[in-house]
């Protein structure tokens, strides 16, 4: 097989070497993982017993038929049984598990997936929708195995395991099918589509592991079990390497897993710039169980929960009150103490909460964050009341994003005071002074700073919407990923516009967008006066360190050029210097 070479979009760092995994959207509801050698013919058994049990339940509903049903009934179970034993279900897939390792779900999914393209070019349209029962037969079979144990991907896979060789490739994966992987060992993702600060690309760094998206091919031209390199401080994408480069890249690897150790070595010091100011290091959680790794990495809080992914996944049904609410007290309980920031329900845009619903024509500026919770105003106090409940248990603050008017300003906080009488009412512990916060992702927000220190306790700014809205780019459209510039004079007036309205009012700024974990970025925020970064646990360690390394003193008058500059050079080579100093 031939080497070739993508190139993309860079959105998580780091090397993973691995064999291609294609992921066909019909089986992300699936377990897919790599069975040890030893294991082989349990997993054949397995699947031959789930074969054999749908074969028993065919013939049960023959056997039960009424007397009176249509011929066309028992037809149909006779054509299903005849699909059930052609060698090309009964016997394909157990090869399918023997030569590739497969488990049984993954193995027959497979095969089903490679005979339903075989069916697509049948010109008779009869027997091109015979599709349909291969498909259904294969349902009850997965139905069968997905009612038995199967043997589950060692947690401690290390780094020569099948299951840690793996490299997911798709078309695209959305946000909530990213969190099925979380549990899993695979190493990296490419996906045709996708741009730097899509939330595919934040969940990605989120599991700290090397991917790049917008490669366009990539699903097509990149076939199952190939050997694939992904660099992601680059966003290229190796197929069939050479030797020569195989070993070039794992040399790297190497390289940086020496790198990360030495990191390591920081997690305990505080995070304090050479001339003496301390800095606040939190992180950004998906779910209560992203805790352990924040703590593990020595953060001091959790700046952004963003609360929506426990909404996601979930076949459009909101989780109740007291399912948050255990969620929430989880995630406190697990920061012992440390401030836990919770971002009120964020669907929309790329974040829908039932892929089948309706989309709009432009969902970033519709029916989305705050705006869907103020239509929705029993969902958003089932919501609050549950963030509440939670902070009985811990230091919690409440976050509420792209809000841009003051009378949402006003309807949140009044929505917050309703919430509070319910529990009051009812008898339920809360913190009555939890903190309120704003974030500031829109454009108008940041020119109407005013209106909101005067009734927010705290700001975060979330770079990543504030620049897909300055700049008018569609953060999730790849073909003009290349237009999303953090550094654009305009971006960085608005940041710096905010981080000092905040200083001058006496309340606390963050930055929860991608800016934060940016180590190319870090001496620019902090010159602009930002003393609390929040971000992905993963990039913690490498920001406190470029912030020990940092001397405001030099910093500042540095930064002072950074904002005069309008041209992307000047911008640039400013900033270039900052990284020198």
């Amino acid at each position: 097989m031939a080497s070739f070479t993508l190139h993309g979009i860079p959105v998580s760092r780091g090397i993973a070497i691995g064999r291609a995994h294609l992921l066909a959207p019909a089986a992300l509801d699936v377990k897919h993982y790599l069975v040890p050698e030893e294991h082989l013919e349990a997993e054949v058994t397995r699947l031959r017993e789930a074969l054999a049990a749908v074969h028993r339940e065919l013939q049960t509903l023959w056997n039960e038929l009424p007397k009176d049903a249509p011929t066309e009934l028992g037809a149909f179970i006779d054509v299903h049984a005849l699909i059930l034993s052609d060698p090309l279900i009964s016997e394909a897939p157990l090869d399918i598990i023997r030569s590739r390792h497969y488990n049984a779900e993954w193995a027959l999914l497979t095969q089903i997936d490679e005979l339903s393209a075989q069916f697509d070019e049948i010109e008779d349209l009869y027997l091109r929708e015979r599709k349909a029962d291969i498909q259904q037969v294969a349902e009850r079979v997965l139905k069968v195995l997905l009612g038995s144990e199967p043997l589950q991907p060692r947690a401690e896979a290390g780094a020569d395991d099948f299951q840690a060789q793996m490299v997911v490739v798709a078309h695209d994966i959305s946000p909530a099918d990213m969190l099925k992987f979380r549990d899993r060992s695979f190493i990296g993702f490419v996906t045709d589509v996708g741009g730097q600060n899509s939330h595919t690309a934040i969940v990605a760094r989120s599991l700290d592991i090397p991917a790049a998206v917008g490669m366009s091919q990539a699903s097509t031209l990149i076939e199952q079990d190939d050997w694939v390199i992904i660099d992601g401080d680059a966003g290229v994408v190796i197929a069939n390497p050479s030797a020569l480069v195989l070993e070039q890249y794992r040399e790297r690897q190497m390289a940086q897993t020496r790198a990360r150790k030495k990191l390591n070595k920081l997690k305990k010091t505080a995070a304090v710039t050479r001339d003496g100011t301390p800095i606040t290091l939190l992180a950004n959680i998906e779910l209560p169980e992203d805790c352990a790794t924040a703590m593990e990495a020595g953060a001091n809080g959790v700046g952004l929960f963003r609360s929506e992914f426990l909404f996601m996944g979930r076949d459009a049904r909101i989780p109740s009150e007291d399912e948050q609410f255990e969620q929430y007290k989880k995630a406190v309980v697990a920061m012992k103490g440390r401030p836990v920031t919770i971002r009120t329900l964020d669907i929309g845009a790329d974040k829908p909460l039932d892929q089948t619903e309706h989309t709009a024509l432009n969902p970033a500026l519709g029916l989305r964050a705050i705006r869907y919770c103020l239509a929705e105003p029993q969902l958003f106090l089932s919501q609050l009341r549950a963030i509440l409940r939670a902070s009985a248990f811990g230091k919690v603050r409440i976050l509420i994003p792209m809000l841009a008017h003051a009378f949402e300003i006003d309807q949140s906080l009044a929505m917050i005071e309703q919430a509070k009488r319910q529990l009051r009412d009812a008898g339920q512990k809360f913190d009555a002074n939890v903190d309120v916060g704003a974030m500031i992702e829109i454009p108008a927000a940041a020119l109407a700073l005013p209106m909101f220190v005067k009734r927010m306790d705290f700001l975060s700014i979330g770079t990543n919407d504030l620049i897909q809205y300055t700049l008018a780019i569609d953060r999730v459209d790849y073909e003009v990923a290349h237009l999303y510039n953090p550094l654009h004079p305009a971006v960085l007036q608005l940041i710096a516009m905010t981080i000092s309205a905040g200083h001058k009012a006496g309340i606390d700024v963050a930055v929860c967008g991608e800016m934060a974990g940016d180590v190319k970025l870090t001496r620019l925020l902090l010159g602009m006066g930002l003393r609390e970064f929040s971000m992905h646990p993963a990039q913690l360690l490498s920001v406190k360190q470029e912030i020990l390394n940092s001397d405001l003193g030099l910093i500042v008058p540095q930064t002072r050029k950074v904002m005069r500059a309008m041209e992307p050079g000047a911008i640039a080579d400013a900033v270039a210097a900052l990284q020198a100093m």
